[in-house]
């Protein structure tokens, strides 16, 4: 770029993105979320059919379903190639749908409820089981991403 052009066309500025980039993670992790509350909803509405709610498969289902996804995603994104290492894929992939889908506020609460209905040992499993299945599936997650390269 010419001296004439440098004029017309200052330098780039990190600071004239900030606004922007804000509203870019915005809008990100608000269709993220619309979209993971949404199939949360759906996913955990099909378990409580099929198998009853009488322990909360459907909540364990989503939790270690979205453990796994975001082992998936979280190796993809340690590739600075991967769309996923970008800011505004990331924020609508785990943020928002990964973050509306999965939920510990509502691990807690099921928890409490068996506690409170004197289901101690169920909901000592149930705690025990989210954990474990939930960092194991991050966990292959990871496994199957350094698989596939």
């Amino acid at each position: 770029m010419g001296p004439a052009q440098e004029r017309l066309c200052p330098p780039y500025d990190a600071a004239e993105r900030i606004i922007p980039d804000v509203i870019s993670g915005f809008i990100s992790v608000t269709l993220g979320s619309m979209l993971g509350a949404v199939a949360r909803y759906f996913v955990s509405g099909f378990v409580a059919r099929r198998v009853g709610e009488t322990f909360p498969w459907g909540t364990l289902i989503i939790n270690v379903s979205g453990a796994f996804v975001i082992g998936i995603f979280g190796d993809l994104a340690l590739d600075k190639t991967s769309l996923l290492a970008e800011p505004d894929p990331w924020l609508f992939a785990v943020t928002g749908f990964l973050g509306a889908y999965t939920t510990v506020s509502s691990f807690s609460l099921q928890t409490l409820a068996l506690a409170r209905d004197g289901q101690s040992l169920r909901a000592a499993s149930y705690v025990v089981l989210s954990v474990a299945l939930s960092l194991t599936a991050a966990a292959l997650g990871f496994a199957l991403v350094d698989a596939l390269r």
